[in-house]
């Protein structure tokens, strides 16, 4: 029986996890830019930022 080789699996495993995060900090960068952070900073229970998955 022929021993199954992981290493592909990893770096398929890998790329993906790279390419969500990449993809995540991208959507949350542009939030942050075209959203910027309420001034009143004295006010948490209604914040104007969003998911960026949403």
């Amino acid at each position: 029986m022929p021993q199954l080789n992981p290493n592909p699996w990893f770096l398929i495993m890998a790329l993906t996890w790279l390419s969500l995060t990449l993809l995540f900090l991208t959507k949350l960068l542009l939030t942050t830019l075209t959203n910027p952070p309420s001034p009143h900073l004295n006010t948490p229970s209604t914040p104007n930022w969003t998911w960026p998955w949403t």
